[in-house]
């Protein structure tokens, strides 16, 4: 592998965003070669560096994994539980790669779910400023009025803070409405809170869309692969591959690790300076 920022490998494996992981380094919880470091322009290979944030060594994937999962009903969109509930990973046993859901889905909704090891790519699935859209089916126990309707749309305050426009219509009226719903954000439980404002409650909800990728026929508890085209064409939504690393931030010094281990165990010294 070759030599990368530091706020890149750590994404890439999963630690955190490109932006945690910059205050991370910032707050000097990670450190190379025994090394803490704390200068955003550091570069590492997780190949022949010992990379480790508060003592804890950071391995690389060794390939990236996708996965579309129909997450069951009163399952808990975690790795692990404390209350000893079903997690999503009950239906990965026996997987060699470490893996984890990207984002969240309630325990008591179903549908499309991400899984993957890689963490650059579920870092951008849930990142608010790429505004992805992600599609519900919502049975209420009661008929919004259009008034209500146009207000849902332009978005209703939750914790103090207006929600973004949102897309809704009704696809089956009758007493306990279906309707679609379409957001861009991932507050906890946001479409339920949506509707409690206007005096309704969520009976079911299913997310049947994340972007362009559909749940199509899964089964609950079914899972498959995501293809190499889907995963190409989430990079081009998200322009994963034309952002730079360090796009958003002020320039950085640059400099290389002191200290940096070879592939034989040697320890050799380096110039600082930025290729």
């Amino acid at each position: 592998m070759a030599e990368e920022r530091l706020q890149k490998l750590l994404a890439r494996a999963g630690i955190a965003s490109r932006r945690k992981a910059e205050e991370l380094i910032v707050a000097g919880r990670v450190s190379v070669n025994g090394r803490t470091v704390t200068e955003l322009g550091s570069k590492a290979d997780l190949a022949v560096d010992e990379v480790k944030i508060d003592g804890r060594r950071i391995k690389a994937p060794q390939h990236f994994i996708y996965y579309v999962f129909h997450k069951p009903k009163h399952v808990v969109t975690t790795v692990h539980d404390p209350e000893g509930r079903d997690t999503v990973m009950h239906y990965f046993k026996g997987m060699r790669e470490r893996i984890y859901p990207v984002g969240r889905l309630d325990y008591a909704s179903e549908g499309l779910l991400l899984l993957t090891n890689d963490g650059e790519f579920a870092n951008h699935i849930t990142s608010p400023a790429n505004h992805l859209p992600k599609t519900y089916l919502v049975k209420v126990n009661g008929i919004l009025t259009t008034e209500q309707e146009e207000n849902f749309r332009k978005g209703v305050p939750i914790h103090g803070k207006r929600t973004a426009p949102a897309r809704l219509h009704i696809i089956k009226r009758t007493v306990n409405p279906w309707y679609e719903v379409t957001i861009t954000e991932g507050r906890q439980n946001q479409i339920r809170i949506m509707f409690k404002h206007f005096g309704f409650l969520v009976e079911k909800l299913k997310r049947v869309k994340i972007g362009f990728l559909e749940l199509g026929a899964l089964k609950p508890g079914a899972y498959r692969t995501l293809t190499r085209e889907e995963v190409a064409r989430f990079r081009r939504v998200l322009k994963m591959d034309d952002v730079p690393d360090e796009a958003h931030r002020e320039k950085p010094s640059g400099k290389r690790i002191v200290a940096r281990a070879t592939r034989h165990g040697a320890r050799t010294q380096e110039a600082a300076g930025d290729d």
